[in-house]
């Protein structure tokens, strides 16, 4: 710069002119390269993040509504399920009237509280999938008799607990309901392994957790009868 103003006034005009524009040339080649940066950048945040947000979105409701993929195991799983359900509610209704203890009282509400509302979440995802509700029969399954590896009841084994009262309605009552929630474990921890819905997934490993820790307590109050 202080060569140029030891220059005549009409060379340093023209060369601070031309520095200028050469400035202003610069300096708007050097913005269009960082918007185009900037707005680059943005498109394929945009473009990466929104596929993210609606994938995260879908699986969280799947998880809970049973929509998206399903395989023939969901299905069994919900067809068998619901059936057995539905007798540890009749059993848990046996239980007023008839229990002494406390605690059989209680554990028998809490599977009707919980059992109750599992049984139409599941005959909504079977209306969703457009498969029926019942299970077919097939040969070789083993589904209400008592002993079997679904843990279901007999009519024989329903009507002598019906029967019962006080102390031998509670010991009857616990080594069934033993038995009877072996049997959801056995099927649920099956699901987990073959399963595919995401929804029937995550409760068949709430049964699993759940009806580990009531048999558990069965045996507590079988022990101290």
């Amino acid at each position: 710069m202080t060569a140029f103003t030891r220059a005549p006034r009409r060379t340093t005009t023209t060369l601070r002119h031309g520095a200028a524009a050469s400035l202003l040339t610069a300096g708007a080649l050097l913005l269009t390269a960082c918007g185009g940066d900037d707005m680059s950048g943005m498109d394929h945040g945009g473009d990466s993040a929104a596929p993210s947000a609606t994938a995260e979105a879908g699986a969280g409701a799947g998880a809970t509504t049973g929509t998206g993929d399903f395989n023939d195991a969901d299905v069994t799983f919900a067809q068998l399920m619901i059936p057995h359900h539905e007798q540890a509610l009749e059993m848990a209704r046996l239980a007023d009237g008839r229990a002494a203890d406390a605690g059989i009282e209680d554990l028998a509400t809490r599977i009707a509280r919980a059992q109750d509302p599992e049984i139409r979440t599941m005959k909504g995802w079977l209306e969703s999938w457009e498969q029926p509700t019942a299970a077919p029969s097939l040969p070789g399954t083993h589904h209400g008799g008592h002993g079997g590896g679904d843990g279901m009841m007999s009519d024989t084994d329903m009507e002598e607990l019906e029967g019962l009262k006080g102390t031998a309605f509670d010991k009857a009552f616990a080594e069934m309901m033993i038995e009877h929630h072996n049997g959801a474990i056995r099927m649920a921890r099956d699901e987990r392994k073959k399963g595919e819905n995401a929804a029937a997934r995550k409760l068949a490993g709430e049964i699993v957790t759940g009806q580990t820790a009531e048999v558990k307590h069965l045996r507590d109050i079988l022990d101290r009868l």
